[in-house]
């Protein structure tokens, strides 16, 4: 007969948010063999993650590695760890196993063969409960109790409960999109415990301009393909993109400024707007322009010139007109400048719960190698909780996926240290 003694009951981790990072992290703890708990406050998990599939669910890159690296720019060297031991390649192979077949698309991008999140997600999720991990949802966390981090509080529909564990993986999210579940309601609780967190800001954004009610109410919604975009930052070095971005009721948003996102407002914060330049014909050269402009248009309207000579319609002579002082239409060096690089004053961003995602979060320096909190041992952090940011294109999901892998590694070393 065994004596209640001898009984070695299994570890308990408890994994806070049900997104990618969280997943990620439970997965490598209940395949350990520990006792994972996942709780979430929303009724379901994955909510920000199906959103991102919606128009196709871009998982990765498969850009050169170095380049791909690139990408986390002045967080590279935090993010870099992570990322060589869950490559995208890794999650390429991830996936696979998870009976999801993918493939490259024309620009690098990486998705799943039906370009949906919803099989990958049912799939992931089948995995997890059949391997063990307890999913708890409508569960709010409140922090902990006093100055124990072994013992958690959440709100729930039944009342508040406490939770002991032996250890935790935050994976929380960001502040972007709060009706999905990531409020950042979070960072008071860690501040309030001691922990560096840096503010959250809007990441791949849209920026305010304050257009003309005349152009909001005609253009609003259109996109402006082919443009290439240019910008002084605050070194004074000139910044280029080519891509497509969409004129909204406020401003522009799109791809294009997406990627530009980050510095756009970085330098909005230091000088109080930025000003970028708009090339609407990137593959033609100005003197061309200048040539077909000059030709004399006898009876036909500024408009049709336009449209005959440069192809130049609808939103992009929209742009023009709502920008370009009426009297420069009559000169064709002015007009054709403005066309290579027509000004657009951004004067701010638009607000985080509009963003794709957010930047700022736990300051890496308050980590140790595992993404543990130093000064809070036990509970580990991963995904947008941590301040790093990255365009979209698959980047933000791959550090999502690896940080979570790392969190939930290092709570497991850190159990089997304790033994």
């Amino acid at each position: 007969m065994t004596n209640s003694f001898d009984i070695v009951l299994p570890q308990t981790v408890a994994v806070i948010g049900g997104g990618p990072a969280g997943l990620m992290a439970a997965e490598v703890l209940v395949e350990a063999g520990l006792k994972v708990d996942l709780y979430d406050a929303m009724p379901s998990v994955g909510r920000k993650f199906l959103m991102a599939g919606k128009g196709g669910m871009n998982i990765s890159h498969a850009e050169p590695y170095d380049k791909f690296l690139s990408r986390y720019g002045i967080r590279r060297a935090y993010i870099e760890p992570t990322l060589d031991k869950f490559t995208p390649q890794a999650l390429r192979g991830w996936v696979h196993g998870l009976g999801i077949e993918t493939f490259i698309g024309s620009s690098g991008r990486v998705f799943p063969a039906e370009m949906k999140a919803a099989p990958l997600l049912r799939a992931w999720l089948h995995r997890l409960r059949v391997a063990g991990v307890n999913f708890h949802m409508r569960h709010r966390w409140l922090g902990w109790t006093e100055d124990e981090n072994s013992v958690l509080n959440f709100a729930t529909p039944a009342g508040e409960r406490k939770i002991k564990v032996d250890a935790v993986v935050l994976a929380l999210g960001g502040g972007s999109w709060p009706q999905l579940g990531s409020t950042g309601a979070w960072v008071p609780l860690l501040i309030q415990r001691g922990v560096l967190v840096a503010p959250l800001k809007p990441a791949n954004c849209g920026f305010d301009v304050g257009w003309s009610e005349h152009f909001r109410n005609r253009f609003s919604g259109q996109p402006l393909k082919s443009v290439c975009v240019a910008f002084s930052n605050p070194e004074g070095v000139i910044v280029r993109q080519q891509g497509e971005l969409i004129v909204t009721a406020n401003g522009v948003e799109g791809g294009v400024i997406y990627s530009l996102s980050a510095q756009l407002r970085d330098a909005i914060t230091t000088t109080g707007f930025v000003v970028i330049h708009l090339d609407l014909l990137p593959d033609k050269e100005l003197p061309l322009l200048i040539a077909r402009m000059s030709q004399a248009r006898g009876k036909n309207s500024m408009a049709n010139h336009l449209r005959k000579r440069l192809g130049i319609d609808g939103v992009k002579a929209g742009l023009l007109r709502e920008i370009v002082p009426a009297s420069d239409f009559d000169n064709p060096e002015q007009l054709c400048s403005a066309i290579k690089g027509l000004p657009i004053k951004l004067i701010a961003t638009r607000p985080i719960d509009e963003a794709i995602s957010s930047a700022g979060g736990i300051a890496f320096e308050a980590l140790d190698e595992h993404l543990m909190i130093r000064s809070m041992p036990g509970v580990f952090c991963a995904g947008e909780m941590l301040d790093w940011e990255a365009p979209t294109g698959g980047y933000l999901l791959t550090a999502c996926f690896a940080t979570g892998r790392a969190a939930g590694l290092g709570a497991l070393a850190s159990l089997n240290k304790c033994n």
